[in-house]
């Protein structure tokens, strides 16, 4: 609302509906059920569906305990590359996950990566490893500041 709106709807001038505008209730559900992930926008779902459907998710996965390496085994056997965050976990235990992963990507025939500091990335047979390093990408131009 410009400010000589205001004002005029202050002095009474022109009816003050500006709130209609910005707070449409049709767009929001009252009744979800528990466990239901709140969307704001529906759009996210049918991206999730579009991801699902072209094989473009990455799984993360900060196990507590050497219990939960079943949920990095599950995604990974679908196909999914998995970023494994082991900060949380114990030395033993995450000594523990690591070798479980390593025997996953050696029978499946993926790679691992270490992203940094207990976090690691496994990547299926069929996932190409882009190296981001800003060094390669360099060329005279725009960011040479010599």
């Amino acid at each position: 609302m410009g400010s000589v709106r205001k004002a005029s709807a202050w002095l009474g001038l022109v009816d003050d509906n500006d709130d209609e505008r910005y707070y449409d209730d049709d767009g929001y559900s009252e009744g979800t059920e528990p466990g239901d992930a709140w969307v704001t926008d529906p759009r996210v779902k049918v991206a999730s569906d579009v991801a699902e459907e072209k094989g473009r998710r990455i799984g993360t996965v900060t196990p507590d305990s050497f219990r939960d390496a079943r949920a990095i085994g599950e995604l990974f056997r679908e196909g999914v590359p998995v970023i494994m965050n082991l900060t949380a976990m114990e030395a033993s235990d995450a000594k523990r996950v690591v070798d479980f992963a390593a025997g996953l990507i050696f029978g499946l025939r993926g790679s691992i990566e270490r992203v940094s500091t207990r976090v690691f990335l496994l990547s299926p047979a069929n996932t190409e490893i882009v190296n981001g390093d800003p060094s390669a990408h360099r060329t005279d131009g725009f960011f040479n500041q010599s």
